[in-house]
Parts: structure tokens; sequence; C-alpha cells
């Protein structure tokens, strides 16, 4: 069956689709497919965390039901960078597709680590670089260097059948950078020069006017912190952002303290950057976790994940008291060095709080200028879009919001409202003889992991989570005639969760007695059925409750053979 389909929407050799399969309307899972006639290559794949609505859950990642439609096709993967949300559904794309992977230096090193966590050993990954090129399965790339909030990230541009396109990835124009050389903004201008058919650029920032800051700014500010601390100095960061780490250890090196490193993977990132040299960190200076007790509080600072309020992060381990070896109390100083990512404000206000409440200093963002964005404010797209003249553009990376703001920065710069495509991900932009037209969108849901397993059909499970943890659960236990359906002394009914337990008390005698009558009914019937029963029970003790609660718990029907 899947044959025949591919056999009808063959592309002709002057056809190019562009499918955003994740990244569009949310924050995170980035990943988009570029087909021709020769193939598909994918432009990064990203993962996102979970939101309040998804209990119990680890990672999101893309749906790659469409990759699956087209598997003969596929013919690599490009990443702009190392983030998680450009690369951390790489391990679970590459337990399914056998294809090359194309990456930077610093990107590979994160990404080969990954898959060694995995148990994934036959990655084909190739090294790129800035101002490098690459064919691949017919399309021309060209790598391009950006600055970002970690090294070695590149913007690409593909050369195709239909025509000239770019992807900034994630970018800020940064003329002072930490490590690396600025924006290559002059080949930027010259692709423009040779035709930019679409442009599908990063939109995280666009409802910030101006300038972002460069990231050498935070230096000052960790300066003077370190200046002024007196106790042991912790600072919190995303682990993959190198350039914040750098900063931290030049303020270290300045003020004479040694740097400990805590958080999983805050400790392999290090050690990949040291190896790989993006990092400048003497070993004499490195502290491991276990000894991080054995120096004076005044003559370290501490280097660890939990900036974004994850409850198993290492600094929200600290701020509970839960840590096995590091503890924050008065004369400490704690820096959250980055912006919670949305959904995450709940978990960094409570972290901040709990370190507080143990007396510790806390600078955050915006009472201090610890932490500058990666992504291009207003100014900096408009550099950008005159620099390329693109004829489409396509924003993406971002909430909706933010697409739509970057699509009116565009037309403030002359870009026809009517060549800017406001995309859902599973959209389908196809590109032929300078056009544009909306083809038939794709599968693109998401794919939760849950227990480092992908649940593929996963919204009822939510559904029953979210019922879960909003209007509990009862348990029926009915011990029934195996031979006439009889019911054999009163059921028996549990609740979790539901209501306080003098409530609750009164309710489950209730409950007891219609579970009773239901039973009684079914039994008059010889109902012998099971799952009639259980549906029956369902049915009856569902709509007391809602009538009498307003709730609707999980009802666990449980029957007894006797």
């Amino acid at each position: 069956m899947l044959s025949d389909r591919r056999e009808e929407i063959l592309l002709d050799n002057q056809t190019l689709q562009v499918v955003p399969l994740g990244g569009l309307g949310e924050i995170g899972k980035n990943m988009t497919a570029v087909r021709q006639s020769s193939g598909i290559i994918l432009v990064d794949a990203g993962m996102s965390f979970p939101d309040e609505e998804m209990p119990g859950i680890d990672l999101v990642l893309p749906d790659f039901t469409y990759l699956r439609e087209h598997a003969g096709e596929l013919k690599g993967i490009v990443l702009t960078h190392g983030h998680e949300d450009h690369v951390g559904a790489l391990p679970y794309l590459l337990r399914e597709f056998n294809v090359p992977v194309y990456a930077t230096k610093l990107t590979l090193g994160l990404v080969r680590s990954k898959l060694q966590e995995f148990g994934i050993k036959r990655g084909d990954l190739r090294e790129i670089k800035a101002g490098g090129t690459q064919n691949l399965g017919g399309f021309g790339l060209e790598f391009i260097n950006v600055n970002h909030s970690i090294p070695d990230a590149v913007a690409v541009a593909i050369r195709t059948n239909a025509g000239l396109i770019v992807f900034s990835g994630d970018y800020k124009v940064d003329l002072t950078p930490i490590e690396g050389g600025p924006i290559d903004l002059g080949r930027l201008a010259e692709l423009g020069k040779e035709g930019v058919l679409a442009y599908f650029g990063d939109s995280t920032n666009s409802e910030r006017p101006g300038y972002v800051p460069s990231e050498k700014t935070v230096a000052t500010t960790f300066q003077d912190v370190f200046e002024k601390a007196q106790g042991r100095i912790i600072v919190a960061s995303f682990a993959s952002h190198i350039h914040r780490v750098s900063q931290v250890v030049e303020a270290a090196k300045a003020h004479n303290r040694l740097v400990g490193v805590a958080g999983r993977s805050m400790i392999r990132n290090v050690q990949i950057a040291l190896e790989l040299g993006y990092l400048d960190l003497p070993s004499s200076m490195l502290v491991e976790q276990r000894d991080i007790n054995k120096v004076p509080d005044s003559d370290i600072a501490v280097l660890m994940t939990g900036s974004q309020g994850e409850p198993l992060a290492a600094l929200s381990r600290v701020a509970n008291g839960t840590h096995r070896t590091i503890e924050a109390g008065p004369g400490d100083t704690v820096v959250i060095a980055a912006h919670p990512i949305p959904g995450n404000e709940r978990g960094v206000s409570r972290t901040i709080n709990n370190l507080m409440k143990r007396g510790a200093e806390v600078y955050y963002s915006p009472l201090r200028n610890v932490h500058v964005s990666g992504h291009a404010a207003q100014e900096e797209q408009k550099l950008i879009l005159a620099l390329l003249k693109p004829k489409f553009l396509v924003p993406v990376h971002g909430e909706f919001r933010m697409l739509r703001h970057h699509a009116n920065t565009a037309i403030s710069v002359g870009i026809p409202e009517e060549n800017i495509f406001i995309l859902e991900n599973g959209a389908c932009l196809e590109f032929d003889n300078g056009e544009a037209r909306m083809a038939e969108n794709v599968a693109a849901g998401m794919f939760l992991v849950d227990a480092g397993a992908i649940a593929e059909s996963s919204d009822g499970v939510m559904r029953e989570r979210q019922q879960l943890s909003e209007d509990g659960m009862f348990i029926v236990v009915a011990r029934i005639n195996a031979q006439n359906g009889q019911l054999l002394g009163p059921p028996d009914v549990i609740s979790r969760g539901f209501v306080d337990q003098q409530a609750a008390n009164g309710l489950v005698d209730e409950s007891m007695a219609v579970v009773t009558g239901t039973l009684e009914r079914t039994a008059r019937r010889q109902v012998t059925d099971w799952g009639e029963l259980k549906k029956a029970i369902r049915k009856d003790l569902s709509s007391f409750l809602s009538e009498r609660t307003g709730k609707r718990p999980i009802i666990l029907p449980l029957i007894v053979e006797v």
C-alpha cells in the first residue's frame, strides 16, 4: 500500500518540498525534511521537554511517520548545532534509519557521547566545517558560520533543483563572540546576490526589539559576583552552553578559585569540550563532584545543571537538600545563568525560593545581567533579511506569536506578505519554477518517551494520567460466583487521590451501594461476561460520582471469580 502511495507523489526534477516535522508553533523539537526527486535530507533532529500536562513523560520527539513512509528516500541528516532541541531525537532516529549525519566538530562530539549512552555504535558521523561544502543525495550543502550560545553553530545553504534555500539554524549577530569568529555576514550577502529562493529563519526572539547583547557582556556580571562572594559560588547553566561555562572558568581563574562540576550532563559536556579544545580549564583547577566538599567554600566555584528547575537536576536537589554531596546555605552565592524556557517558570521559581529559604544569595535574570539570549532580535533579523533578500520567508523555531512577529519584521523590510508562509508542523510547502504553494499535509504529531521507550499511541495514556492527576481513582473489587454471576458479599471500594478522607468515607459507602445495585441487576439478567460487568460498574459509578462531586475519576473494576 505504501509503495502505491509513493508512486503517486513522486516529484519531477524541478519540484522541491519542504516539510517541517517539528519546531513550528512550539519551542524545541526542531526537524525539517527537504525533499526533491533525488531524495530527502533532514535539517536537525531535535526534542523538547514535557510540559505539566504530560505527567511521567521524559522527552517529546517529532513524529517519524513521514520518514518511515519515505525511508528509502532519506539520504542523510544535517545538524546546525549541538543543543538538545536540535539533536536530541537523533539516537531514536538512528535506531531506525542508518544514514550519515553531518555536523561540526563540537556538535559531533556531543552527539557521539549521546549515541554511546544509547548503545548505538554504528552511527555514521561525518565532520563538516563552517565555510565548507558537501554534496548529499543530490543536494549541494554549504555551511556558514553563525553565532549562538554554543560554539560551532552553522547556517545551512542548500542548492536544490528548484533553487537556493537557506536555514539559519539558531543564531544571533555577535561581533565579539567568546569563541570563533563573528557571523559570516559577507558570505550571507554573497548568497543574497546569487539569489535566495526561500529563507527559513530563527524566530525565537522575534518579539524583542533592537539587538541582543554580546555574550561577553555577561563576563562583567560574573566578575562582580566573584569579587563580592565570600563563600561557595554555584552557577547553574545549560550543560551545552559552553560559552557560559567558559565565562565561569575565566572568572574563577581571575579570583583564584577552583572549578567543581556537578550533574551528569554538565560533567559529560565539560569533558567533551576539554577533549576537543573548546574549553581552557587546566586539570589542576578541575575538582570532581565527589571532592567538592573537600575544598574550602571560599576557594571553589561549582558548575551544575538545573537552570530550568528540572526536579532531578543537580541544582533542584541542592535547593531541596537532597543532593548527596553538595549543600547550599548562608554565605553561598547561586547564579542561575539562563532564562526559563516557556513552561518552566514555575519550576525555576520553586528552586529560587528553596535556595533563598536555605539562606543562599541568588542572582537571576532580570535582577542581574546573568544571561543574554543566543537568538537574534528584530534588528538582527532585519539585517539578515536585507543581506539574503529571499523571495520567500518561512519563520521557524518558535510559538505562533513568534512566527507572526518575524513575519511582521519581514514585511517592514519589504518582503511581500503573500510571500511569507507561517506554517504548522506537517505542512508541506512546495516550490516549482520560482513559485511556492501549499501541498497536502503529512503526519506530524509527537512521540512521547516514557522510561526510555517511545509511546507512539500516547494520547489515551496522557488523558488517563491527566485524569488521575486531577480526579484520582476508584478501585472496585467484587467477588462473583463464576457460575451464575451472583455477588458474594459486599464489594470493596477503595478511593485514591479523589477527595479528603472524611468525605471519601461517606462516598465510599454510597459507592458500595451503587456497585451492589449494579451487580444485583446484572445477576438477575444472568450476565457472566466479566467485560460487560466491568463496563456496567464503570458507567453507573461514574455517573454517580460525577453527579455528587463534579469529578470523573478513573474507575478500575476488579472481578474475582469464586
